[in-house]
């Protein structure tokens, strides 16, 4: 009794029946599928490991003991507020807030 043709008779019938072959390609498809997802993952844990370590508290940079830059505050354009404390209306305000604005050492280019 040849027990390899039954099984491989099987096997043809069932991939040749339209529904099996679906559950069959899918079925292999989902094999691949979950192996690739756990390749992936060894393969990231495998880098995450070669990776350096954080530095410790002591490899800390030591920072300076002097500022080393100045923050300017932005100069804003010469339209003050008015003196008697009243408001501007948009109308009033004109086309102030669309020029950009120079500082005092820029040249300008008129």
């Amino acid at each position: 009794m040849d027990v390899s043709n039954g099984a491989l008779n099987s096997l043809a019938l069932t991939l040749a029946d339209g529904r099996g072959a679906t559950g069959a390609v899918l079925g292999v498809v989902g094999v691949l599928l979950v192996l690739m997802l756990i390749g992936a993952f060894w393969l990231g844990k495998r880098r995450h490991d070669q990776e350096l370590p954080p530095p410790r508290p002591e490899e800390q940079p030591v920072p300076p003991e002097h500022r080393t830059h100045v923050e300017e505050r932005d100069v804003h354009g010469d339209d003050d507020f008015p003196a008697d404390g009243q408001r501007l209306l948009p109308y009033e305000l004109g086309d102030h807030g669309n020029d950009p604005l120079h500082r005092d050492d820029d040249k300008r280019h008129d």
